[in-house]
């Protein structure tokens, strides 16, 4: 089903903070941008993906909104962070199906620009079920990852100066991205002199707040090898989900351990074969909860592994959102699943910034995880190949 299905265009909106425009100007924008990547049209369009970040009706105001009069194929799923990882691997089985030929995923928010906080720009508060362990929404997730630190310490030893070079490893690449919302490198010592916010994590642990989104156009094989674009197949994609389970909760993994298992096997490759990963890092912590996940180290060496510079491209065995990631770069809506499959393919097109492209590198990973980490939440993971 994978060999079938191909990333064609990708766009990542500049902006940080979207004064004066609606959540579905946005989502037109970066429609448009994706498809000018690929060389396409909104007539080509007969498959559109898109989540609960979309105004109205989702799929279908967007689709008159946009004007994508030829669908044949939608789909409005909708898991957080993690939602647009999931539409690729929907998006692969539709056009693997014959239900679509060029499937469009978009995403655009505004919580800046409409005050929305740490919520999606459209959501009523007062509706949300609260989640376990008294992390209540809308409290700030902020806790919740503090719970997954602390008790990755208490097992494993983890240190805050290790959560600290998740953010070190995001500033050194952030540096060569002109749209990243935070800019300038920090140290280890800066992250641990930052304020504390929700015990063990400090201000820089934690992910910017940005406007913006992005876009992604899959393609069947035989509409790609028209295109005058490098060839980028989905090799493998997988999404899982985790709950508290009746009280048996976990804290120190996720559901990125059946995802990122399945888009291995499907792929046909290990850990060992990717050099470059598009991880979710709303937290310093995220990172490396995933990175034990995803098989990239040993349960419990997390924090180990990111340490020292492990996450820098050019320095370490494994790069790490060489665009900034949600730590410095963009964080769009509280939903960065969008920037990290739109990373991916740059690094598996070549065209990341060049201080910070990997080098000789067939597959790249991205991985996100939707909701709340220290709760119920779902992991998507897609991996990419260079063809």
């Amino acid at each position: 089903m994978r060999s079938q299905t191909f990333v064609a265009g990708i766009f990542e909106h500049p902006t940080r903070k979207a004064d004066g425009a609606t959540v579905a100007q946005l989502h037109a924008e970066v429609a448009l941008g994706a498809l000018a990547d690929a060389g396409l049209t909104l007539s080509d369009v007969d498959g559109y993906f898109c989540g609960a970040d979309a105004p109205g009706l989702g799929v279908a105001t967007m689709a008159e909104y946009i004007g994508l009069d030829r669908l044949r194929y939608v789909d409005g799923t909708e898991s957080g962070g993690s939602s647009y990882l999931l539409h690729v691997n929907h998006a692969a089985r539709a056009i693997a199906e014959g239900k679509c030929d060029v499937a469009l995923i978009t995403m655009a928010d505004t919580p800046l620009a409409s005050k929305g906080g740490l919520m999606l720009s459209g959501v009523d508060r007062s509706k949300l079920p609260a989640l376990p362990y008294s992390v209540a929404v809308p409290a700030l997730p902020m806790y919740g990852y503090g719970m997954v630190a602390r008790r990755h310490m208490h097992e494993f030893g983890t240190t805050p100066e290790q959560l600290a070079w998740v953010k070190v490893a995001a500033s050194q690449h952030a540096q060569y991205n002109p749209n990243a919302k935070l800019q300038n490198v920090v140290t280890v010592e800066e992250v641990l002199a930052s304020p504390m916010v929700a015990d063990p994590l400090h201000r820089l642990d934690c992910c910017v707040v940005t406007d913006g989104g992005g876009a992604l156009v899959l393609v069947r094989e035989e509409i790609a090898r028209t295109l005058s674009r490098p060839l980028v197949r989905l090799a493998g994609a997988g999404e899982a989900v985790k709950h508290s389970s009746g009280g048996t909760y976990e804290f120190t993994s996720s559901a990125g351990v059946r995802s990122g298992a399945d888009a291995f096997a499907e792929a046909g490759i290990t850990p060992m074969d990717i050099h470059y990963a598009s991880l979710y890092d709303s937290f310093t912590i995220t990172v490396i909860v995933q990175l034990e996940d995803l098989g990239f180290c040993a349960r419990g060496q997390g924090g180990v592994f990111a340490s020292n510079g492990n996450l820098v491209s050019g320095v370490g065995r494994l790069a790490v959102n060489t665009d900034g990631g949600g730590l410095c770069n963009n964080h769009p809506g509280n939903k960065g699943g969008i920037p990290k499959l739109v990373e991916a393919v740059r690094q598996s097109r070549g065209e990341a910034h060049p201080d910070v492209q990997v080098p000789n590198h067939e597959f790249t990973l991205a991985h996100a995880t939707g909701a709340m980490m220290s709760s119920y939440h779902v992991a998507g993971t897609t991996i990419f190949q260079a063809v």
